[in-house]
């Protein structure tokens, strides 16, 4: 999946290295020139450029983007960036920067598919909010490791089979189950992976999309926290 996000920031770099490492095409566009300068580590480009400038965000492929996140620390760029990411048919995630604003924006900005404050919740619900879907992360773990919950849909490789027949790739482990509308608890090998059941999974990045795959399918995406 293709994805823009507005602001180098701590949150926004943050967010474009997690994705980048799940193997998503991420392009930062940043107004700051000091910010907008790329560490040799990272695998993501920075573009200097406007967020709230719809020519900016056109050059930077924004009428082939899946989703734009507007995580700089202007509420005003990102409310603008995220009505012409919309205009684009993105998916769109405003940051803002107190627990009002995320209130009156999350009830009024009825446009914006996901408001949220990342200083309370951390770049993890960015990434979250933007993909949208099936899979939602949990937690970072460590810097290559991360807790996934992954729900069975109907296109599901493993939908009928039981737990025991569950075979993950060697760098993920599976930590929980739950059926669909019940809560999460320890996995028992007898129980049968059905529409709309959670799976739990400790994974290293370069397992996701395999994990995601055997989990939920073809057309996995990330869902909301």
């Amino acid at each position: 999946m293709r994805f823009v996000i507005v602001g180098a920031g701590r949150v926004g770099r943050r967010t474009a290295r997690v994705l980048t490492q799940e193997g998503h095409d991420v392009t930062v566009v940043e107004y700051d020139s000091g910010r907008a300068e790329r560490s040799p580590d990272e695998e993501f480009e920075i573009v200097e450029g406007d967020g709230s400038s719809e020519s900016d965000l056109v050059a930077v492929g924004i009428e082939e983007a899946d989703g734009l996140a507007a995580l700089s620390g202007d509420v005003t760029v990102n409310l603008v960036a995220c009505m012409v990411g919309k205009a684009y048919g993105c998916r769109t995630v405003l940051r803002v920067d107190n627990d009002y604003r995320e209130y009156i924006l999350s009830k009024y900005a009825s446009d914006v598919d996901e408001v949220i404050y990342p200083e309370r919740l951390g770049a993890i619900a960015a990434k979250n909010a933007l993909m949208g879907g099936t899979v939602r992360a949990i937690a970072d773990v460590a810097q290559n490791i991360q807790l996934v919950e992954l729900t069975v849909t109907e296109e599901s490789p493993m939908r009928g089979y039981t737990l025991s027949e569950l075979e993950l790739p060697a760098d993920s482990k599976l930590l929980g189950f739950g059926k669909r509308g019940q809560s999460v608890g320890l996995p028992d090998s007898d129980a049968s992976l059905e529409l709309g059941d959670r799976v739990v999974v400790i994974a290293d990045f370069e397992a996701l999309s395999d994990v995601r795959q055997i989990i939920v399918g073809q057309s996995a995406t990330a869902a909301t926290a």
